[in-house]
């Protein structure tokens, strides 16, 4: 019996020293590949960048990876609450997504009293406040130019942070108007041509019909571009 109990007792000492699939993938590496994407994805944004990455659990049973690689999922963007995947490219396959927070703190304009509708914003009908802008939504302005000497389209109340779809701006794209389509995506991007089918200034939304006949949605850039991202 006791030859029997040692014999048990050796093979399971093999076993668990000769197991390298049970080994735990160590957090800090998957805390360097997401933080160098998000270094990447959030360079040239207007204020100052902070990062507040999930971890993963210490216990995990993933497998000890030996070439990890960090990505947005289609149709995100480093901005607000997101959730960042990372791959394991071998010598096991495994994917697993990481909570993170991009705040982005800069100055931005309010309205220094009750606007009315189709009033024009002059410098007494605004000031600057400090707060994280992907708190307040895309179209947030930070810049006295961006609003000035603009029509207000709808009654904006005192304190409301200014946006600038509750301005009458300038086209950046015409209905009609033919465009030039930049598709955006995880490593690639392709260009294309349409026709816009709504104006749009500025960062608002614009529905394209392709050669082929396909209706894609982005965002107008000046300049008669299209982003789409995917």
């Amino acid at each position: 019996m006791n030859t029997l109990i040692k014999l048990f007792a050796l093979s399971l000492l093999l076993y668990l020293a000769s197991a390298p699939a049970r080994a735990q993938q160590p957090p800090s590496a998957l805390d360097g590949v997401v933080n160098a994407l998000l270094a990447r994805e959030t360079a040239g944004l207007p204020g100052e960048v902070s990062l507040s990455v999930g971890t993963l659990d210490d216990r995990n049973l993933l497998p000890a990876c030996e070439a990890l690689e960090a990505f947005l999922p289609a149709g995100t963007r480093a901005w607000g609450q997101i959730s960042v995947g990372v791959r394991c490219l071998g010598p096991v396959a495994w994917t697993v997504y990481v909570p993170v927070k991009v705040s982005v703190v800069s100055d931005y304009l309010v309205t220094a009293r009750p606007i009315r509708p189709g009033q024009i914003i002059g410098p007494s009908d605004i000031e600057r406040r400090r707060g994280d802008l992907a708190a307040l939504g895309d179209r947030t302005l930070t810049a006295a130019e961006q609003a000035m000497g603009h029509h207000v389209r709808y009654a904006v109340a005192a304190g409301q942070a200014l946006r600038s779809d509750m301005l009458r701006l300038p086209d950046a794209i015409k209905q009609g108007q033919t465009v030039r389509v930049i598709g955006i995506g995880e490593r690639f991007q392709v260009a294309n041509e349409g026709r816009a089918m709504n104006r749009a200034a500025e960062g608002e939304p614009v529905r394209v019909r392709l050669a082929n006949g396909q209706v894609v949605s982005g965002i107008a850039r000046h300049g008669g571009i299209v982003e789409v991202r995917f």
